[in-house]
């Protein structure tokens, strides 16, 4: 088994189409496809804005599925199973959707679950899940298949003086916390909790807390909470004994900085608690190297993973049959509205199977007008029905979104 695609790296929408005369008939076209179209599109500051339509993103996505395009969002955001976030963007936009074309930002992490070959599976170890409301983000990877997952409440409630500010949240966490496997065991660590992995699977609500308990499992030994590693700046050991005493391995599903919520102004997100968690390794350990895997746009792994469930959607809208009937896919458009990594990540991706990207941009979301972007895109547009008229105009289609 391969390697899974998780590596250091918000939402998409991917549609194809050959030529004029092929797509007069739909399904035919479907069947004999060889230049196909992907967009990549955000779904907040793309096709929504907080929880409400973008106009014209649902009169694009229904031209899309009626036209027999097929497509998949891609979304740096999560949070929630994608079978729940499937239905909400079902009902909010009126196009079926399901959970072969949606892609979160922690949806590759369900091949860690078994793991590989080269990759330990998780599927039986202890792991810490944070971000999210509540404790939807432990039921989302209990539903991925990891079987013992605990969330920073846990501990809080089991060990209250592990973090004391964040005894003002007693209730909330009352609620939300279940009894942890092991306890913290002083006396006997041999006995204590311990932790194998720690994954931020979205936006954390109590960045103090997470972050502290973060860093205690960084410097822990082997991860058992509560002890020090006697590694820990030893510098006649790699990254000066920093992360060299078999501590959980750390994995961010989303880098981006900013994202674009119902405030006139951009919001932190989880590339802001992943900075101020860097900001603090960096004051403790005299700025050792924070050994982490990130997920998400902009970086391969993510384009990677959306590209491969493409094809498989894509297969499957065109009946079962074999690339060599139809022709490989051939050009991806991605339309985001965020330069740092929707349009850095389709401009940078190399695809393994020579399919074209080509970026987008909005102007919906993060971008500002009037600004130049860091990451240069192919095209500035209004909006996603704008890009959708765009890419097929690049593509020779004679239809008209009306």
């Amino acid at each position: 088994m391969a390697a899974p695609d998780v590596e250091v790296s918000r939402d998409a929408l991917q549609f194809g189409l050959k030529d004029k005369k092929v797509w007069e008939d739909r399904h035919k076209a479907a069947l004999h496809h060889s230049a196909f179209i992907r967009a990549a599109r955000s779904i907040d500051g793309v096709l929504l804005r907080s929880s409400t339509p973008i106009p014209g993103a649902a009169k694009a996505l229904t031209y899309l599925h009626n036209n027999n395009i097929p497509f998949i969002l891609l979304t740096n955001g999560g949070g929630k199973h994608e079978s729940a976030r499937v239905a909400e963007l079902t009902d909010k936009l009126g196009v079926p959707l399901s959970e072969e074309n949606f892609v979160q930002s922690h949806t590759p992490f369900k091949q860690l679950v078994e793991g590989s070959e080269t990759i330990e599976a998780l599927k039986d170890k202890t792991i810490l899940v944070t971000g999210g409301d509540g404790e939807r983000c432990r039921k989302v990877a209990e539903m991925y298949g990891f079987k013992n997952v605990i969330i920073p409440g846990d501990i809080l409630m089991a060990n209250p003086t592990i973090w004391p500010f964040s005894q003002v949240f007693t209730d909330y966490y009352q609620k939300i916390h279940k009894p942890l496997p092991r306890s913290v065991n002083l006396a006997d660590p041999a006995k204590s909790l311990k932790i194998d992995a720690i994954f931020v699977f979205n936006d954390p609500r109590d960045w103090a807390l997470d972050s502290q308990i973060i860093l205690d499992l960084l410097l822990s030994k082997k991860g058992i909470l509560g002890t020090y590693s006697d590694k820990n700046g030893d510098t006649s050991l790699p990254n000066d004994g920093w992360q060299q005493d078999d501590q959980p391995k750390l994995y961010f599903s989303n880098p981006d900085l900013f994202w674009a919520a119902s405030y006139h102004m951009p919001r932190l997100g989880q590339g802001g608690f992943q900075a101020s968690l860097q900001g603090v390794w960096d004051a403790t350990t005299n700025g050792a190297v924070l050994e982490r895997t990130v997920i998400g746009k902009p970086y391969p792994a993510t384009y990677r993973y959306a590209e491969n469930l493409l094809n498989t959607y894509r297969t499957h809208l065109l009946g079962g049959k074999a690339p060599k009937q139809v022709g490989k896919l051939q050009r991806v458009f991605m339309v985001g509205d965020n330069p740092e990594s929707d349009i850095r990540g389709a401009n940078e991706y190399e695809s393994a199977h020579g399919t074209i990207w080509t970026s987008c941009l909005v102007k919906t979301g993060v971008f500002r007008d009037g600004t130049q972007p860091k990451y240069v895109p192919k095209v500035i547009v209004n909006d996603v029905l704008e890009a959708v008229r765009w890419s097929l105009k690049q593509e020779g289609w004679s239809g008209n979104i009306a």
